[in-house]
C-alpha cells in the first residue's frame, strides 16, 4: 500500500523521535562527559584488588584502558559483593559489571555480554613435587574446593565418577592450605586464580589445566545493546593491539594460552552462541 504525503511524514517523525528517544536514553545511561561507573568484587586476586591508591590488578588496568579508548574523563570501579553484582547493575547502580564473570546460558538469558575476554576453566594446584596429568590421577585422593563455586560444582558432579573425595572450604587460601599440609592432592578452582596463586608460592604449581569452554565476559543491562558493541570494539582493539596480552603477562605471570580468549577476535557482537550474540560482520575502528 502507498502511503499518502502526510502519512509518510507522521511514520517518519515517529521513527525519528523512536530513534532519539533511544539515543537519549543511551546517553543518559552512559554519559560521555562524565565518569564511567562500573562494578566490581575487589576480593579477586590479582582481577580487582584494593590498594593503597584504590582498586589495582588486571581488571582494574583492563577498564581504565577502555574507559581512556571510549573518552570518558575518569573510570569509577565500585566495590560490591559478587552477591550483590546482579541487584546493582539492573538498579543502574553501575552502566555495567567488570567482575571476572563466567559466561552460562543462564546468565546470557538475564543480561547481554561482550564477546569473551578471558578464557578461563579448572585449574589444579599440587604441591610442587607432585604431578597430574589428567583427571584419572584424582583417584582415591582429595580435591579442595571454595565452597559453593563452580569449581565445587564441577567436583560435585564429578567426584564419583573419577574415585575422589571432596574438601569444601569458605575462601580460596585454606584450599591451598589443603594441599600444602597434605590434607588434600589439589585444590581446584579458575585457571588464572591457580596460575596466579602459583606464582606467589614455590611450593606449588598448576599440575593440570582443564579449559573446557568457560569464558569470563562483561555484562550489561538487556537494553544496552548499542553500548555494549561500543565496549567490545575497544575490547577488540586491545586484542589485535596486545594489550590485553601484555595485561596477562604482567598481572599473571605469564602469556596466554594458546587459543585463549585474550588473543581472540570473535565474529559479530557478543557471545557466539548464547542469547544476545548479534552475527553482524565489522571491523573495529582501532586508534
Amino acid at each position: 500500500m502507498r502511503l499518502k504525503p502526510t502519512h509518510w511524514l507522521f511514520t517518519l517523525m515517529l521513527s525519528t523521535a523512536a530513534f532519539a528517544g533511544g539515543a537519549s536514553a543511551q546517553e543518559a545511561d552512559h554519559p560521555s562527559d562524565k565518569p564511567m561507573v562500573v562494578a566490581s568484587d575487589f576480593g579477586v586476586a590479582p582481577w580487582m584488588v584494593r590498594g593503597p591508591n584504590g582498586p589495582e590488578g588486571f581488571g582494574a588496568d583492563l577498564i581504565n584502558e577502555i574507559g581512556k579508548d571510549l573518552g570518558r574523563p575518569k573510570v569509577e570501579i565500585v566495590d560490591i559483593n559478587f552477591s550483590g553484582l546482579f541487584a546493582a547493575l539492573f538498579a543502574k547502580r553501575a552502566e555495567f559489571l567488570v567482575n571476572p564473570l563466567n559466561l552460562t546460558v543462564e546468565r546470557s538469558e538475564r543480561m547481554l555480554y561482550t564477546e569473551p575476554l578471558f578464557s578461563t576453566g579448572n585449574g589444579f594446584i599440587v604441591r610442587a613435587a607432585d604431578e597430574m596429568k589428567s583427571f584419572e590421577d584424582l583417584k582415591g585422593k582429595a580435591v579442595a574446593v571454595n565452597r559453593g563455586t563452580i569449581s565445587d560444582t564441577w567436583a560435585t558432579a564429578n567426584a564419583e565418577k573419577y574415585g575422589f573425595e571432596v574438601q569444601r572450604y569458605d575462601v580460596f587460601p585454606d584450599t591451598v592450605q589443603a594441599v600444602l599440609t597434605r590434607r588434600a592432592f589439589t585444590a581446584l578452582n579458575e585457571i588464572p586464580t591457580t596460575v596466579y596463586a602459583a606464582s606467589q608460592n614455590k611450593a606449588i604449581k598448576v599440575g593440570f589445566k582443564d579449559f573446557n569452554g568457560r569464558n569470563f565476559a562483561y555484562a550489561f543491562r538487556l537494553e544496552d545493546t548499542e553500548y555494549r558493541n561500543k565496549v567490545e570494539a575497544v575490547i577488540e582493539c586491545m586484542k589485535l593491539d596486545g594489550r590485553l596480552r601484555k595485561l596477562h603477562e604482567k598481572w599473571y605471570g605469564a602469556a596466554p594460552d594458546a587459543g585463549s580468549a585474550i588473543d581472540t577476535v570473535y565474529f559479530g557482537y557478543g557471545p557466539p552462541g548464547f542469547k544476545g550474540f548479534e552475527p553482524t560482520s565489522h571491523v573495529p575502528k582501532c586508534k
